[in-house]
């Protein structure tokens, strides 16, 4: 193809992917050597915590070519997901009988959806493009995706580490078609956060150790969903009612005011776990949260980990005989885990010394 032609298919690409429910899709290259160095720095002070399938594949992550050969050109796109129609985020979070869930992990597991619309992108490049070479990614290999989406214009990586869309805000998810078709790709977008620091402050545990530095193992994000074992006691207080994720820095950035919430029926609340009482899903035996979780990213946590989470959860709720009786449910746990926290639970609401309320275990 000559140049006027690779133009004419890199727009049609763009109309495809609005066509199949993307509201944005960018073309970026390969050469990701600043991003490399921060991405190597970061790992260096440790802030990966136990994330380490982060490191394993060497320079794969940040260089495309190495991880699927001939690929010169990367497709990014995004989806929007804030689920529109489920109970208001902040004022769940101020209502310590009930869970908090990260608005993305309401609805269906956002993996398959966006894998299954990038399949069928893939599919048109094909059909325009002859024997074009291609694979698509939705975190499911070592790829440096905020980077890649923000060389092909999607956005800018904001102090929080998400990236940020000036008329879009924050609530999407990304993913990327790997190519080796040379689209002409799009001019980088450029940071708008200025001196704004308001997800620094924000953040419960001070996991925004600098203006775009995450240290994971304060994240809550990390805490809840990636930590396998116990959650540090020193965090423990902060999570308050976050059982799965924490969108604090995202609720309060400024430039979600032009966030939009989402069309697509997938991302929609699912079992009622946009306002669900924590004792309930408490309750919940192992059969019960695979029911309640299947097609979910839910799911990565595992069982244990809810049940963790969910004790410190209700740790920090206000004490009730409702909320001790459920604790005490658990305090035999076959888990190590589960009865640790379960522990810790109760003695939170041994110390508020309520007069009613019978907590010896």
């Amino acid at each position: 193809m000559d140049k006027a032609e690779l133009a004419d298919l890199a727009d049609a690409i763009k109309r495809q992917g609005r066509t199949l429910g993307f509201q944005q899709v960018g073309v970026a290259g390969v050469d990701l050597g600043e991003a490399e160095s921060r991405f190597k720095s970061w790992l260096a002070r440790g802030f990966c915590g136990e994330m380490d399938y982060l490191s394993r594949h060497g320079s794969k992550r940040t260089r495309p070519a190495e991880l699927v050969p001939g690929t010169v050109r990367v497709v990014s796109a995004r989806m929007d997901y804030w689920p529109g129609g489920s109970a208001d985020a902040e004022e769940m979070l101020d209502r310590s009988p009930y869970a908090y869930v990260s608005r993305y992990a309401l609805g269906r597991d956002y993996h398959k959806v966006l894998r299954a619309r990038l399949k069928r992108l893939a599919e048109f490049i094909r059909d325009r493009a002859g024997g074009a070479g291609y694979r698509v990614f939705v975190d499911s290999a070592p790829v440096l995706e905020k980077p890649l989406a923000q060389n092909a214009g999607l956005g800018w990586i904001g102090k929080h580490t998400n990236l940020l869309n000036a008329n879009a805000g924050s609530w999407f998810f990304l993913g990327e078609l790997f190519t080796d078709i040379p689209l002409p790709v799009d001019e980088p977008a450029t940071d708008h956060c200025g001196s704004c620091r308001a997800c620094i402050d924000v953040c419960p545990t001070g996991a925004i150790v600098a203006p775009y530095v995450l240290d994971a193992r304060r994240c809550i994000s990390y805490l809840t969903i990636e930590l396998r074992g116990s959650i540090p006691e020193e965090f423990r207080p902060a999570i308050g009612n976050r059982i799965f994720g924490c969108d604090d820095c995202q609720l309060v950035c400024p430039w979600n005011k032009f966030a939009t919430p989402s069309g697509e029926a997938d991302f929609a609340a699912r079992h009622g776990l946009d306002a669900a009482l924590l004792v309930e899903l408490f309750r919940w035996s192992e059969a019960d949260w695979d029911t309640g979780t299947r097609g979910s990213a839910l799911r990565r946590a595992g069982y244990e980990g809810w049940l963790r989470n969910l004790a410190v959860a209700l740790g920090n709720a206000e004490t009730s005989q409702e909320v001790v009786a459920a604790l005490r449910k658990r305090i035999d746990h076959p888990s190590d885990v589960v009865r640790e926290h379960v522990l810790w639970a109760l003695q939170q609401h041994r110390s508020t010394a309520a007069e009613t309320v019978a907590v010896d275990a």
